[in-house]
């Protein structure tokens, strides 16, 4: 059997055993098909059963999540965790709380935290969990009782040797302040690295708040100059304005871009003059208010009620922050017809399969999420290494590391590309390349 078709043996099991789990099988899907030739190399990790192995979670947990809220109203939500694999260190990966938070959106982050977490080159193994509660709207009260009574179950499956979840969608500074008060009650202890993205008062590290966006702008910047080219002068459009958007804006207009349009899922605004990202930090981080409101700081911009919108816009360089499957076909085609030259995944697999076909049929350059938003969790991993140590790095000292990292991906991502004949292809490069450290480890542990 040659690897192509031990590929496709395994996506036809993977299917059936997950029929109607789209996220999830197109996240296997996007990383098994670059595979095929690491088989033909390899031909022992067919005999070991190593991507039969891969594709399933080492262990899914599912629970009940009981809170009242502010008028005396018991609500219940689901809470998730699925640990996925572990052959190279503890399981990382972030918490979402978002209406839309399922079964396969949380196997398909799993899945992609695998490869994301073994590029960084950092001893973290892959996994993810969240709830389909919503944070927006709540108050403080409401969701503290939601993250007490999450945890109250979750404590007894994490450990900062065990697995290590941190934040993503819906989860900031606020939600793992509560988390961890909460933790710590439970065990009694002070476990500092248990959980990631801590206040710095606690155990959190500098640079975390803009490890995604900072990592996503040097991976960009990076790929860019290997192109021969560089975010300078260049116009930007950014989907999101959370955390990710934030700082990624931040950085590329650092670099001497021009950010001119940020969104949120109501809806996108269009700066030509560029952002101004101290109103958009006062109407998400302090207000935590809607994009809409950039208006009132700035009556020359412009709003447009839906989302998707965004991708109409001309521009040099797209940068999707905002949730998976953000970008489809028809929205990649216009990005090429508008003249767009490069797309780098600030979210988690925010284009679609059809999608990426578009991008890489026409020459753009493509950065994937699991190579270009790793910042986040190498971040988060760094945090880990402080809270071992007892001790706090500077920002100099973690943003230096941080950028050291995102150039390596690129390297890395770019090298094994070549050697697998496929030159400039940074999706298959960063699916070999994150994959061929997490098989070897698979291997030399044996069928467990």
């Amino acid at each position: 059997m040659n690897g192509r078709e031990y590929v496709l043996k395994v996506l036809e099991e993977v299917s059936n055993r997950n029929s109607g789990e789209k996220e999830f099988l197109d996240a296997v899907k996007e990383v098994l098909l670059s595979l095929a030739p690491v088989f033909d190399k390899h031909p022992e990790y067919i005999e070991a059963g190593l991507l039969e192995r891969i594709v399933e979670p080492e262990r899914q947990i599912m629970f009940r999540v009981p809170w009242v809220d502010d008028n005396g109203n018991v609500k219940v939500n689901r809470g998730f965790r699925v640990q996925f694999n572990s052959a190279i260190g503890p399981y990382k990966g972030g918490l979402r709380f978002h209406p839309t938070v399922n079964a396969s959106i949380i196997k398909f982050l799993g899945f992609e935290q695998i490869f994301k977490n073994s590029l960084t080159g950092l001893p973290i193994g892959g996994g993810k969990g969240g709830s389909d509660f919503d944070p927006k709207g709540k108050s403080n009260g409401e969701v503290m009782r939601f993250c007490q009574s999450f945890m109250a179950e979750l404590y007894r499956h994490i450990g900062q040797d065990t697995d290590v979840p941190a934040g993503d969608i819906g989860v900031g500074g606020r939600e793992i302040g509560y988390m961890y008060g909460y933790y710590k009650k439970l065990r009694g202890a002070n476990d500092p690295g248990v959980l990631t993205g801590k206040g710095l008062t606690y155990g959190g590290s500098l640079t975390r708040t803009e490890a995604t966006g900072y990592g996503l702008i040097y991976f960009t910047e990076e790929m860019m100059k290997d192109n021969n080219s560089s975010l300078a002068g260049k116009i930007v459009v950014i989907s999101g304005s959370g955390n990710v958007a934030i700082y990624a804006t931040k950085k590329a207009t650092e670099l001497g871009a021009k950010v001119v349009a940020l969104s949120d899922s109501n809806g996108y605004i269009y700066d030509e003059n560029g952002i101004n990202l101290d109103a958009v930090k006062e109407i998400k981080e302090v207000k935590r208010g809607r994009i809409k409101d950039y208006l009132n700081y700035v009556p020359s911009a412009k709003y447009v009620e839906g989302c998707r919108g965004i991708w109409t816009i001309k521009c040099d360089v797209a940068l999707p922050c905002a949730t998976q499957g953000e970008i489809d076909e028809a929205s990649a085609k216009i990005l090429v017809e508008n003249g767009t030259k490069v797309v780098a995944e600030g979210a988690n697999m925010p284009s679609s399969l059809e999608a990426i076909k578009v991008f890489q049929g026409n020459g753009v350059l493509f950065g994937p999420a699991k190579a270009a938003n790793a910042g986040g969790v190498a971040c988060s991993a760094l945090e880990m290494s402080q809270n071992s140590m007892r001790l706090s790095w500077t920002f100099e000292e973690v943003d230096n590391k941080l950028k050291d990292i995102m150039v390596n991906i690129y390297s890395q991502s770019a090298k094994a590309a070549k050697e697998y004949g496929e030159e400039g292809n940074i999706l298959m490069g960063s699916n070999i390349a994150g994959f061929n450290k997490v098989a070897e480890a698979m291997m030399a542990q044996g069928i467990v």
